[in-house]
């Protein structure tokens, strides 16, 4: 199946139709779109992943400028991790080293003992073997790709190293854990990447730098390969927030609004979304005074993104049980966390894994949590009395899509249903005309709540059209229609 006009949805058994996403969904009438930000409750600092005990390589503070993937039965997170064992010359102040926890339901991790890397006079911890010249790796993004015909290629990562003075670099590895660098490292420019992901034959990532706005510091740039080793030295500009404006006082690192390492992303066939970096600058230019909280983006080509509400929190750094550190010419004032390569849905629940910045001996990773897929929601509302004659409800229609001869069923994540408010769906041909069998009228009535509701219609719950195209339309009804929320339809082919 895919969505007509969308670059990456060719071949899908499911697509995903998100509120947020107006390429997916572009017709509206009478609804409003509103975004979730994550709602921890007493959960809300829960850290999932703290730094080691003292001494250790992860004991001083842990950066999740890493990824989180799904290897087996298992959640595998490379994190970075600093302890007080520096580099040979023990004045260099900063030496992360890449790490790996393992989880079976992303909440609780733990350190397997890899004995790989000594560390200290021991080789019982869970550090990665980078090779023998491992530098200071401030970001790395994984790709897992069990597939890979070359075994010894399965696991790629992208990473930023001291060594190379942070220009992109990368690395194969057979088991994620014994890590070989690319002979022609570094491979491209300056680049600390944030997320990454894999369109077709082509890779893509996601991360801070390029060359596209003068006096702009934090740019968040998209670098293209097709085979991980040979990557554009140009980038694509992802996205901006200053518009371009310069600086007060010319090029200013800490000033305006910014964006910080691009973006984390998580691909769902159809669409890619991320959340990136907030970086919200002082015009005094110090450090100290900047925030930094995670807003989201989506994407449909891996390279142009864009946000469905400007400047919305969907992480907050303020709300997030931040505490300033004490003060001081290098210390923190203001909330900032920072986002890695980390969304999956895990059973009813969708996380996403983030830590605070500056990192403290006191955190690390950090969870957050939304009921599956529920980021954003559709929510009709209503405009007053209607014109005589005018009995239209409130609906949305989707894009025209291909079911490239499968035969699929629908499926509705909502919430909120009550005897006075429900929900109808029909499908339509791509010129709009209902049919037959699918039409509002034979749609059954959905008053249930859930996380993947079907429907069904009369005579079937089957959708298969050999004339050519079709729509989803659904329909916002009841005398209440303003209660129910619709977070996300699904088209899952019949396999």
């Amino acid at each position: 199946m895919k969505i007509i006009n969308n670059t990456i949805s060719s071949g899908l058994n499911e697509i995903v139709l998100f509120p947020f996403d107006d390429y997916a969904m572009p017709l509206q009438r009478g609804v409003q779109l509103s975004l979730k930000s994550y709602q921890g409750g007493s959960d809300r600092t829960r850290i999932v992943l703290a730094p080691g005990d003292e001494g250790t390589h992860d004991s001083e503070h842990i950066a999740y400028y890493g990824t989180v993937k799904k290897v087996g039965d298992e959640y595998w997170m490379w994190y970075l991790g600093q302890g007080p064992v520096q580099m040979e010359d023990e004045s260099t102040p900063w030496f992360q080293r890449v790490c790996l926890a393992k989880s079976k339901d992303g909440y609780n991790w733990k350190r397997p003992i890899l004995d790989l890397v000594e560390y200290n006079g021991s080789r019982a911890n869970n550090l990665v073997d980078m090779g023998p010249d491992m530098g200071h790796v401030s970001a790395c993004v994984v790709f897992y790709e069990p597939d890979d015909p070359a075994p010894n290629r399965r696991f790629k990562m992208a990473f930023a190293d001291l060594r190379y003075r942070n220009q992109l670099a990368v690395a194969f590895s057979a088991d994620g854990l014994s890590w070989t660098e690319s002979s022609n490292n570094p491979v491209g420019p300056w680049f600390e990447m944030a997320g990454g992901t894999r369109v077709d034959d082509a890779y893509f990532l996601a991360g801070q730098g390029g060359m596209h706005i003068k006096d702009s510091a934090r740019q968040f740039a998209v670098h293209t390969s097709y085979d991980f080793e040979n990557w554009s030295l140009a980038s694509t500009l992802g996205m901006q927030r200053s518009n371009g404006t310069p600086a007060t006082n010319g090029f200013a690192k800490n000033e305006s609004a910014q964006i910080h390492l691009g973006a984390g992303l998580w691909n769902r066939g159809n669409v890619i979304l991320g959340f990136y970096g907030m970086w919200n600058g002082h015009s005094s230019n110090d450090r100290r005074m900047v925030n930094m909280n995670l807003g989201i983006v989506v994407s449909h080509d891996a390279q142009h993104f864009r946000e469905p509400i400007a400047n919305f929190p969907i992480v907050s750094a303020a709300e997030d049980g931040w505490k300033p550190l004490p003060d001081g010419p290098d210390l923190k004032k203001f909330p900032a966390i920072m986002q890695g390569q980390g969304f999956e849905n895990i059973g009813d629940e969708t996380l996403f894994w983030y830590t605070p910045w500056p990192e403290q001996k006191s955190d690390g990773v950090r969870v957050a949590v939304w009921p599956r897929d529920r980021l954003g929601y559709f929510q009709a509302y209503s405009h007053g009395p209607l014109p005589p004659g005018d009995a239209e409800p409130a609906h949305v229609v989707s894009a025209p899509i291909d079911l490239e001869g499968q035969t699929a069923r629908l499926c509705l994540n909502l919430d909120k249903p009550h005897e006075h408010c429900g929900i109808s769906a029909e499908i339509l041909d791509e010129r709009f005309t209902p049919i037959q069998g699918h039409t509002r009228t034979d749609c059954l009535p959905m008053k249930k709540a859930g996380l993947n509701e079907p429907v069904s219609w009369k005579s079937t719950d089957i959708i298969s059209h050999k004339g050519g195209r079709i729509r989803i339309r659904i329909n916002f009804t009841g005398v209440r229609f303003e209660d129910l929320h619709l977070y996300a339809i699904y088209l899952q082919a019949i396999t």
